[in-house]
């Protein structure tokens, strides 16, 4: 399967214009309670992943919670359909579906249900919201399409594994997190609701995800066999997922010969196809790294390879190998990355010009502006996509905000919009589009933007070291200045400002000090208020001089 293809692009059901198979998964992510077997339910379509429940002799278990209180109390109300047995466990598959917890509780006859959890979970929430949250955040909005209007030809038609990333419907989605009372790091093997479960760490698009096995129901609930190509790269940026270290945890699924598989996402899947299924998705991953190696190996540059290694076709059959979410392109290249760094071997690439340079040389070699932009044009009436997007990006490159250059880009890459399969990337390039014609502001997503309500309800001093990445090197020059930071919980932390970084210290020999509040922290990073507000209104205590250590908050570009 080609990333970019000549279909004609067909109109979805909100009128959205995208990729004939692109419009056909839409109907697989429909909101639906599916019976898995005998004793188990599946909630697909409620938000981005799925919420599976598990009957057994002595109740419910829960597998997943959601975003959202609101995305769990929907579940709940589509499962109170069918049973209401009470819910006395739940198991969290990794870190991403956790938010909806709360809703369990609200339940009468719920309250002392206990919650299962691999080790790592806390880590990988903790990280979210720190150092690199603009990145992330702003990767977030391209690859889910959650700036894109619900309907009409640019409207979001699906996020590839569900129907959205946070339902609509359940704003203003409520944070109900629960941690979990019981965790293990490789097995843990129990009895829950009188049925024997294992679970096995398994890492997907998560460290600490688990795969969950129900022998008494043959069930096999996973986070990696997905309803689409396995993300081995997310285009919204992430660390990279070893494809040696998913075949693991694929081949333990297999072992288990389930009769039954739930996902994450998707629909579940019985009966006869399951073992076909699980066998294809392990070896469509498998035949990636396979032969992005074999190609390095030969000397293959890394633009060579991503055009040469296509997906056999017998893969191309099913939609759980399909290129319906990201590409295997991509894929190919963070392998590539993964293995061997940025570095391809090709000579051209060990110092390229800076990216305004290079296009502005470009632009004059092939013989000016107008030249380049009439080819631009002519390839993408030809529908020569990925030629019209490098002469297209050159010119935004070097134009101005608005400029015809910058929709000519913008048309580029609706056109590739329309006219691709992966979710991924539909999202990206229209969001791209509308934010180059003006019609919707992600300005916001280039500054590192704080959550009081995060900064409040975390330990404290937790977001001290994430202003390192914040130092603006020049106001920073020549500082030598340590501060301590004290909370009334008995916590210290400090920085040191040393010629243009700052170093996380425990704040024992710290020069300058604050003692302050968790909230009063939370306000000055949530630009709620200001350092110096709060030291002029006495509501912080230091020591030191004041205009020192406003003079140390100025070498950030928060600025306190």
């Amino acid at each position: 399967m080609n990333s970019i293809t000549s279909e004609t692009p067909r109109e979805g059901p909100k009128g959205q214009l995208a990729h004939p198979l692109a419009i056909e998964h839409t109907s697989r992510l429909e909101r639906k309670l599916y019976t898995v077997g005998d004793n188990a339910w599946c909630m697909v379509g409620n938000g981005l992943s799925n919420q599976t429940f598990v009957r057994g002799p002595e109740g419910l278990i829960a597998i997943d919670t959601g975003e959202s209180v609101e995305e769990m109390r929907s579940a709940l109300t589509e499962l109170r359909q069918h049973t209401d047995e009470p819910v006395v466990a739940c198991i969290y598959s990794h870190f991403h579906y956790v938010n909806g917890t709360q809703a369990i509780a609200e339940e009468p006859g719920n309250s002392d249900f206990q919650i299962y959890a691999h080790s790592g979970i806390e880590a990988n929430l903790a990280r979210f919201g720190g150092e690199i949250a603009p990145r992330s955040g702003r990767g977030l909005v391209h690859q889910f399409g959650t700036s894109l209007p619900r309907s009409g030809a640019d409207g979001l038609l699906h996020c590839g594994l569900g129907l959205f990333y946070r339902n609509p419907e359940h704003a203003p989605f409520t944070a109900g997190y629960i941690p979990a009372q019981h965790t293990f790091d490789e097995v843990m093997t129990t009895t829950l609701a009188g049925l024997e479960v294992h679970m096995v760490h398994a890492p997907s698009d998560a460290t600490d995800s688990i795969t969950i096995w129900f022998p008494d129901l043959s069930l096999c609930v996973n986070n990696l066999v997905w309803p689409a190509l396995f993300n081995v790269y997310a285009i919204r940026g992430e660390e990279y997922r070893d494809p040696r270290i998913l075949l693991d945890g694929i081949d333990q699924i297999a072992a288990f010969k389930p009769q039954h598989l739930a996902c994450t996402h998707g629909p579940p899947l019985s009966g006869p196809d399951v073992s076909t299924t699980i066998r294809n998705y392990r070896d469509s991953i498998q035949f990636l790294w396979d032969q992005t190696v074999r190609g390095a190996n030969q000397g293959v540059s890394l633009d060579e390879l991503v055009h040469r290694i296509r997906l056999p076709s017998h893969l191309a059959d099913s939609y759980f190998t399909q290129e319906l979410y990201g590409l295997a392109e991509h894929h190919v290249r963070q392998i590539h990355a993964g293995l061997f760094g940025w570095f391809d071997e090709n000579e051209g690439n060990l110092f390229p010009l800076p990216t305004a340079d290079r296009a502005e040389r470009l632009i004059e070699g092939f013989g000016g502006r107008e030249v380049v932009r009439d080819q631009a044009k002519s390839a993408l009436e030809s529908n020569d996509h990925r030629w019209a997007l490098e002469l297209a990006s050159w010119l935004a490159c070097v134009s101005d905000p608005a400029s015809d250059d910058q929709q000519l880009l913008a048309g580029v890459l609706r056109a590739i919009a329309r006219q691709t399969p992966s979710a991924n990337l539909r999202n990206w390039c229209l969001t791209k589009a509308l934010a180059l014609e003006g019609d919707i502001d992600l300005s916001h997503h280039y500054t590192h933007r704080f959550s009081y309500r995060a900064v409040a309800n975390s330990p404290p001093g937790r977001f001290i070291p994430t202003l390192r990445v914040l130092v603006d090197p020049a106001r920073a020059e020549g500082m030598d200045k340590e501060l301590a930071w004290h909370f009334p919980e008995g916590v210290r932390h400090g920085l040191h400002v040393r010629n243009s970084v700052a170093v996380p210290t425990d704040g024992t020999d710290a020069s300058l000090s604050l003692m302050l509040s968790t909230e009063t922290w939370a306000e000055i990073l949530a630009n709620k208020t200001t350092l110096s507000a709060c030291l002029e209104a006495g509501i912080i205590s230091v020591e030191g001089e004041e205009s020192e250590i406003l003079a140390f908050f100025q070498v950030f570009e928060h600025g306190g």
